[in-house]
């Protein structure tokens, strides 16, 4: 397939070739001319652009490229088809010598045939068709690699756009994960304000109403109803600084860490775990996370029965899956899932959200490890 391409691509450059040599000769004096200037540039290159298209679909036949979606300017589509006729045509010359050389090789075995060749004149003939061989295939190569870059030049995104997309990307990347901290600075806060310090200020209460009881049965009860607040609030404090950072991840790793989400969770959970090394913190992260997260959604808003936790290794990636038994329709856009994707986003990873109306929800999370 290759070969075939590249001998299209000679018989393509002489097109371009003799188009250029045409409209030179037929749209030169009106490309001079100020008046008829724009309507020759423009039938010049939409002719050219119709080249170039060819050009392109030769590539993605031959040699299974695919490029975006890329409305190239028009010098660059001209710079391209003239770039590419030149070394179409030296292609061509580099094919036509590697022809002769095989007919030359050919002349050469019939004379060891007819013995009319000497060791002397065999030799030399043989090391100087060696040298000539590597040299053709050498030049070969070097003009597919030319001709690859050409194409990727004009038909795909520059290394300069693929810098600057990365950059917005960046960008964009690290504007959500701030997006993502203040919104969870602003839970945590709604959970220490709404729970914790108004379970403190009736444990303060139950305590001072002790103080002040005159009878010991009553003060008694008070002190057995603030020891159980005080319980209570331990336990939801716990709760807040899990959500923030669970310590287990440094002390225990991630799938410890993932069987205490289980537990504090109110439905059942079943947890398959392949990964047999461990992570770099950032991805444990990423991936806890994504579980505490997504099953913390699926217990106030699903009403599923049970979740099914999945991590596991591929090569270079771990697969994070997270699917309820609920009810579905779940938003991607919500808050709760564009904190997900955010997280995952600030990692290089993806998430894919499916949630159908009637349910199953699957979260699936790729993370990159290298």
């Amino acid at each position: 397939m290759r070969v075939a391409g590249v001998l299209l691509g000679c018989l393509t450059a002489l097109l371009g070739l003799v188009y250029f040599v045409v409209c030179g000769v037929l749209l030169g004096g009106f490309l001079l001319w100020p008046r008829t200037r724009s309507r020759a540039h423009g039938l010049f290159v939409a002719g050219a652009r119709r080249l170039t298209a060819l050009e392109r679909s030769r590539r993605s036949v031959f040699f299974h490229d695919t490029f975006p979606e890329h409305h190239a300017c028009d010098q660059q589509v001209l710079r391209y088809l003239a770039a590419r006729t030149y070394t179409g045509l030296l292609c061509s010359v580099v094919v036509g010598l590697l022809v002769f050389g095989v007919l030359l090789a050919g002349l050469l075995v019939a004379g060891i045939a007819r013995s009319t060749l000497t060791w002397q004149e065999l030799l030399t003939q043989a090391g100087l068709g060696s040298v000539l061989l590597f040299l053709d295939v050498q030049g070969l190569l070097s003009l597919a690699a030319l001709d690859t870059r050409l194409a990727r030049e004009c038909f795909g995104p520059s290394e300069r756009e693929l810098l600057e997309r990365r950059i917005n990307e960046l960008a964009a990347s690290r504007a959500a994960v701030v997006r993502a901290v203040d919104v969870e600075r602003r839970r945590v806060e709604r959970d220490l304000h709404d729970g914790v310090q108004q379970r403190l200020v009736a444990l303060a209460m139950l305590l001072g109403r002790a103080r002040r009881s005159k009878a010991p049965e009553q003060a008694d009860a008070l002190l057995a109803q603030a020891h159980k607040e005080s319980q209570e609030v331990l336990t939801e404090l716990r709760e807040v600084a899990w959500r923030v950072y669970p310590s287990a991840l440094d002390n225990l790793g991630l799938q410890e860490a993932l069987g205490g989400v289980a537990e504090r969770c109110s439905i059942p959970i079943r947890i398959e775990y392949d990964v047999p090394e461990p992570l770099p913190p950032s991805l444990e992260t990423a991936a806890y996370f994504v579980v505490s997260e997504a099953v913390t959604n699926a217990a106030k808003h699903s009403g599923a029965k049970d979740i099914f936790v999945r991590v596991r290794r591929y090569e270079s990636t771990v697969a994070v899956l997270v699917r309820d038994s609920g009810i579905g329709g779940a938003d991607p856009s919500g808050s709760g899932l564009t904190g997900l994707h955010s997280r995952v986003a600030a990692v290089d990873g993806r998430l894919d959200v499916h949630s159908p109306s009637g349910g199953p929800t699957t979260i699936i999370a790729e993370l990159p490890c290298a």
